[in-house]
């Protein structure tokens, strides 16, 4: 059916499968979960060792938890993780975009956690799934152990780069190709085999969705100034999309116990960041009673398939 996630139900069902496809190169054994929700099914993706501290991993806009396969081989050595498909994009959880303002995902997120039986947890988020995070720690801070940031959008000004995109849109596939430089930075000529496959996905992603063209909620100075979990902030010096430094000085002013990793030639996307994320997590997510709330036999999900994914 139509819908206003994808252009066409043709792009949608190609970037499906070829997002199964992606799947079967994560890189360690992985369960396939569909945890039902308020707002329809979630679809998630579980590795590490079962009784591990639980860290919650959030894509950003445009994608799905494939962006995660570069990383997940090391998080996962230590920590139980959860990649889950947002609502809304380009995954396989439900199409559907309630107003980024208000509770409605933290309440989609209270209905994951149920269904996965998490009561507390670490989460790493990039972009708008960094928005998300945040907005689930200034809403539910019990449920939220640390904070790791790429990129996060709701702290620092979002910048209006459509404006500056759109007449480079006129120039065919040479406007499109810089246009893509500025957000994610020059090209590179061979790409390491882990990110092959997920770069030919999102290339696909991004001719397929249709895009939020849409304000992200930022945080109140309040909000920032309570939130008082170890914060991780990895931010690039030429994001076009959001305004770094000022997430830096917001951050600074809001949030003085958070540890900015700011990288002055980094774009909106910032890859191998892999092991500071990890010595972050390996400090601040600790075993601690209440991380996990419900027996894992009790769980309320279904297995897409019977037993793990190797």
């Amino acid at each position: 059916m139509s819908d206003s996630v994808f252009r066409s139900d043709r792009a949608a069902e190609q970037v499906e499968a070829q997002y199964r496809q992606v799947l079967e190169q994560w890189p360690v054994p992985r369960s396939e979960l569909l945890v039902p929700t308020r707002h329809g099914p979630t679809f998630v993706v579980a590795c590490g060792p079962e009784e591990a501290p639980p860290v919650v991993l959030l894509h950003g806009s445009q994608a799905n938890s494939a962006a995660w396969i570069p990383d997940v081989s090391l998080w996962s050595s230590r920590f139980r993780l959860f990649a889950i498909d947002m609502i809304g994009e380009a995954g396989l959880s439900a199409r559907v975009r309630p107003d980024l303002a208000g509770d409605a995902h933290a309440l989609w997120l209270d209905d994951v956690f149920a269904g996965l039986g998490i009561g507390r947890a670490g989460f790493v988020g990039t972009s708008l799934g960094g928005w998300l995070a945040l907005d689930y720690a200034s809403r539910r801070p019990s449920a939220v152990r640390a904070l790791a940031l790429i990129c996060p959008a709701g702290i620092g000004r979002q910048r209006n780069f459509l404006l500056r995109a759109a007449p480079l849109l006129l120039l065919g596939p040479w406007g499109k190709r810089k246009i893509r430089e500025k957000v994610f930075g020059p090209a590179r000529r061979a790409l390491p085999a882990g990110w092959r496959s997920v770069a030919e996905l999102m290339d696909a992603v991004g001719q397929a969705i249709q895009p939020r063209v849409v304000k992200i909620p930022q945080l109140t100075d309040e909000q920032l100034r309570q939130i008082d979990v170890p914060i991780l902030a990895i931010v690039g010096g030429r994001d076009v999309l959001l305004d770094s430094r000022d997430t830096q000085a917001r951050l600074k002013q809001g949030a003085p116990h958070a540890e900015i990793c700011f990288i002055e030639e980094g774009y909106h996307f910032l890859p191998n960041q892999a092991a500071r994320v990890m010595e972050f997590l390996e400090r601040t997510v600790r075993p601690a009673e209440g991380d996990f709330v419900a027996a894992r036999e009790g769980r309320r999900h279904d297995h897409l398939q019977e037993g793990d994914r190797s």
